[in-house]
């Protein structure tokens, strides 16, 4: 049958990435705890396409990641990598795996345990310089302002905050060693199961330990420059605010061979 895709294009331009998105498939992903766990991934494949061809072939994409072993490794994507860069002749191939993350965390007095939800995403390029993996996780935090409490009489507003943090590691690292630099570095941590006893230890040390958006940015930097197998990171903090008609972020990007963070 005729390769239509093998044809010269009308307008001849290289395709800096051209594939599929949001194919979905069972994923193993290593567990601190349990050694692995189940998920479902959402897959993004990619590949850069040439200005002598119309068009890639799809349907390889499909293939590649039906023979793969769906198990998130440095070396089993790599794996992946090269069979699509194979497949479909390209310089550079890449994937991308959207996934939620679970961990059973006990309530903070009750011990009641529930699991909580983190979303994940794994990137990971080649081409014939090499590989490169980037780690994204987000994680759910709690904040008490620390300026309402200073000012108020009663109270002060708080708020749930997102801590996103984009990783480039020299060694495999635990997710749960980046989730427990983010929820230390928040005013409490946040749980799917509380009771009364729990909600209020965690109003009660939230309040004992106020921060701004500013604050939870530095700490969570500060964990990740100390942490020792991270190349480098970009972590960007927003507060969901509860009195005010808008959101505060705060961001700080570093590799590891600067000095301070930029």
């Amino acid at each position: 049958m005729e390769d239509v895709q093998s044809h010269a294009p009308q307008v001849a331009l290289n395709i800096n990435r051209v594939g599929v998105r949001e194919l979905r498939l069972p994923l193993l992903v290593r567990d601190r705890t349990k050694g692995t766990q189940q998920t479902v991934a959402s897959v993004d494949l990619g590949v850069d396409l040439p200005s002598a061809f119309k068009g890639t072939h799809m349907s390889r994409f499909v293939e590649a990641l039906e023979q793969w072993n769906a198990e998130i490794s440095y070396q089993s994507v790599r794996r992946l990598l090269l069979d699509i860069k194979q497949r479909l002749e390209a310089r550079r191939a890449y994937a991308r795996f959207c996934f939620p993350y679970f961990i059973k965390k006990s309530a903070p007095a009750s011990g009641i345990p529930a699991l909580v939800s983190y979303q994940c995403r794994l990137t990971g390029e080649l081409d014939d310089e090499g590989q490169h993996f980037c780690l994204e996780v987000d994680v759910p935090v709690m904040t008490v302002c620390p300026c309402s409490k200073a000012i108020s009489d009663e109270g002060a507003h708080s708020q749930r905050a997102m801590v996103r943090m984009n990783l480039r590691m020299k060694v495999f690292s635990w997710l749960e060693d980046f989730i427990d630099i983010a929820e230390a570095s928040g005013s409490s941590a946040v749980y799917t199961l509380l009771k009364r006893e729990d909600e209020k230890f965690v109003t009660e040390y939230a309040f004992a330990h106020p921060t701004f958006v500013e604050d939870v940015v530095r700490n969570v930097a500060q964990r990740l420059s100390e942490h020792g197998q991270v190349e480098w990171f970009s972590v960007e903090v927003e507060s969901m605010e509860s009195i005010h008609n808008h959101n505060a972020f705060a961001r700080i990007e570093r590799h590891m061979s600067d000095k301070k963070p930029a």
